[in-house]
This record gives C-alpha cells, structure tokens and sequence, in this order.
C-alpha cells in the first residue's frame, strides 16, 4: 500500500470521516466531487479504507485474544485418556459477538483530541488588506502571504515588527494563527497565550478559541478546556461537548 508521504494528518482525518459518513452534506458533495474527477485521489482513499479495517481487525482481534485468556477452562483428567480442554462455546459465541459489537462502536465513534481538531479547525480568515497607510504596509503585506496560506513568509516580515512592539495583541496573535495554520502548535502556543493575559479584548476571546484548539493538537486536554471555555465563540461549547463524550 502505498499511501501519499506528503498527505497531512488534517486530510487523512477528513477522509476517516468520510469513510465514518461523518462529514456535512456540503463537505460530502466537495468529497465525491473530487473522487470524480481525481482518480489518484480516488485510490488514496481505497487505500486509507483497507489500512482503517485492517486496524480495526488487529483491534478486535487483540480484545478477543485478552477475552479468551480471561476464560475459565475445565480440565478432565483421566488416567487412561489424555488431558481435554473443554469451553462452553455457547457461551463463548455469544461473548465474542458482545465484544465485535462493543469494539466495533468504540471504532467507529471514538473521538480522539487530534480528531477533535482536525474537525473544527479552521484558520482565523485574517484582516482585510487594505494598505492605505505606510507605516502599516509591511504588516498588511505580510498579511497578504497570510491569506495566501505562505504563512512562514508572513511570520519572517511580523517577526521584526515585533521586536518593536512586543506587547502588540495583533502582532502577537496573528504570528501565533499563522504558526497554528502551518501546523506549528508548539510554537504558536506562546504567542496565542500571551495574547488571552493582554488587556486589550479585540484578539482575546479569539486567542483563547485558537490556544485551545492548540492544546488539543498537542493531547493536552485539560489545558484545552481550559481556555475553550474562556472563549465565548459558539464552536468552543460543541467541541467541549465532544471531550466530555
């Protein structure tokens, strides 16, 4: 099987949900759209599908192993016959069906932080590019590679303003979306929670939104929610409902 080295962890989710039919019927026409037209595409995803079932076989097969060690065995012993291991395989069958059933929702419904992620995440759109003033412009042309998605690009031109200003909440925050963005979280952590201990309020409740999603990114849901729950956008409530599930 030989699976796209350059596919993100982000795509390879998507498609997890699509094969899980947990995309919205807007995000489902774009897929089968591009199944369509994409046959390359088309066989990644054949090839995503029989790696998730093989996993998922090795997984039910691992849980029946541990079952069958935890079965009582009653020996006959008998001086003229030799030793029998006998099972109550009625019994058994019917254990063994609860247990493909049970591993087969953890499956298909486990909800993973990454998971989380890469399902709500959506990059901060950015500012409009409007370079009207001069002493703006280098801000506003990096905010130009932002919206292009060159975001290493747009963090090498605000790295030196913020020499500067290395208290500016819009510096700060954008640096940390694009490092988000890149798929940086480390990175983009600093800068995102120094901008929710800022007073000025114009990037905090957003700040705090994103540093969750960071934490998440990074398996550290406590710290995740956190911060979701200081930030008053509406998704934050519904992927801490996911968490709690």
């Amino acid at each position: 099987m030989d699976l796209d080295k350059n596919m993100t962890q982000e795509e390879l989710a998507h498609i997890e949900r699509y094969i899980n039919n947990n995309l919205t019927f807007e995000e489902l026409s774009i897929f089968e759209e591009k199944l369509k037209n994409n046959p390359d595409f088309k066989n990644q995803v054949e090839d995503i599908k029989t790696l998730l079932f093989g996993i998922e076989k090795q997984a039910l097969k691992e849980q029946l192993d541990t079952f069958h060690k935890d079965i009582p065995i009653e020996v006959i012993e008998d001086k003229k016959q030799p030793k029998f291991r006998f099972l109550n395989f009625k019994k058994t069958a019917v254990a063994a069906a609860v247990i493909i059933a049970l591993g087969s929702f953890w499956y298909t419904n486990r909800s993973t932080p990454k998971s989380v992620f890469a399902k709500h995440y959506t990059p901060d759109p950015g500012l409009p590019t409007t370079m009207s003033s001069s002493d703006n412009f280098i801000f506003y042309d990096a905010m130009v590679n932002y919206k292009r998605k060159d975001y290493l690009t747009a963090i090498s031109k605000w790295q030196p303003l913020l020499l500067t200003k290395p208290n500016n909440d819009t510096l700060n925050y954008f640096i940390g979306s694009a490092y988000l963005a890149d798929g940086k979280e480390k990175e983009a952590i600093p800068y995102l929670k120094k901008v929710t201990l800022f007073k000025e309020e114009t990037f905090k409740n957003d700040a705090f939104y994103y540093l969750g999603l960071a934490y998440l990114k990074v398996n550290n849901v406590e710290l995740a929610k956190k911060n979701l729950n200081f930030s008053t956008i509406d998704n934050s409530k519904d992927i801490l409902s996911e968490l709690e599930d």
